[in-house]
């Protein structure tokens, strides 16, 4: 017999040695790209899945005393909004990933959400699966990577870094940036674009580029051994080469630098490859907007009713 389960301590053993193999992580979490699974297998399985043990978000499928899969969800940037962290099938029989979705999808809405998103590789096998779970694929990505051999030459394009008060400004720039049927998933108001904003493992920083008072460009990035970068905007006097250039620039000291380019901006797309970065791989984006539990009506009694005149 076939179910779903949340994770017990001892299901990280199985996992990690489930057939003599480890299994792929297939979903696709933007902190989580760029990582070569193949290189530490063992070490991946431990870091990715040492939260198993809480079994807080986390759902295991099992026949008798053998894992089958597994899938982790976490939150966004609120409660709203979740992502599919880890998701592993290591069973052909499709009614494993089916019963993992599904528990899921039960388990966040339980905990408030109204979107769950997931990325995976654009030749995964997960596809069919999330789409028959209801996810629908909205955009394509392909991640970029540069190992910095040259640095870009300097620019004195002049951002400051962001303050509290400018989300919104930034909001603004992102309608301006993102088609509308992307928007309609990710950001189709302010608060469910703040909700869905990724998590990228430490705190990031912001810098922006403003013109004549409006914000035109941000600059997004990580610094570390692998750098992430992110881009949005640009302008006819200032084109988006120039804000990844500055990016790049603050990211001197890395030693690969990370920067993905959605299907909808062949502009990013082209900078990026006269800066020498190279595409690395590429993802299909996808969301399930999830409806929220209706509250029961409670009949009133005669006895407590106050009349009205």
């Amino acid at each position: 017999m076939m179910r779903a389960r949340y994770p017990l301590p001892t299901d990280l053993v199985a996992l990690v040695s489930f057939d003599g193999r480890v299994y792929p992580n297939e979903a696709k979490p933007w902190d989580r790209l760029g990582l070569d699974e193949r290189a530490r297998p063992l070490e991946t399985a431990l870091e990715q899945w040492f939260s198993f043990a809480t079994g807080k978000h986390t759902w295991v499928s099992v026949r008798g005393a053998t894992i089958r899969g597994l899938i982790s969800a976490r939150r966004r940037a609120k409660r709203s909004a979740w992502e599919v962290e880890v998701l592993i099938d290591a069973d052909e029989d499709r009614r494993v990933i089916s019963s993992l979705f599904s528990q899921m999808l039960a388990g966040v809405t339980r905990q408030g959400a109204e979107r769950v998103f997931l990325r995976l590789s654009s030749d995964s096998g997960a596809v069919k699966a999330a789409r028959e779970a209801g996810f629908f694929p909205y955009c394509r990505q392909t991640l970029y990577r540069s190992r910095q051999k040259a640095m870009p030459e300097a620019t004195e394009l002049k951002l400051r870094a962001r303050a509290r008060g400018d989300l919104f400004g930034i909001y603004q720039l992102y309608n301006q940036a993102v088609p509308a049927n992307v928007r309609a998933i990710e950001g189709a108001t302010f608060r469910e674009w703040q909700a869905a904003l990724e998590p990228w493992g430490r705190r990031p920083a912001d810098f922006l580029l403003e013109e004549e008072g409006v914000i035109s460009g941000w600059v997004r990035l990580l610094s570390g051994g692998i750098a992430r970068l992110q881009v949005l905007g640009g302008s006819r006097n200032v084109p988006i080469e120039d804000l990844l250039s500055a990016g790049c620039l603050r990211l001197a000291g890395a030693g690969v630098i990370l920067c993905l380019a959605p299907e909808y901006d062949a502009g990013l797309a082209l900078a990026l490859e006269r800066l020498a970065f190279r595409p690395a791989a590429d993802y299909v984006l996808m969301a399930k907007r999830l409806l929220k539990p209706a509250e029961e009506l409670v009949p009133e009694t005669t006895s407590t009713a106050v009349p009205v005149n």
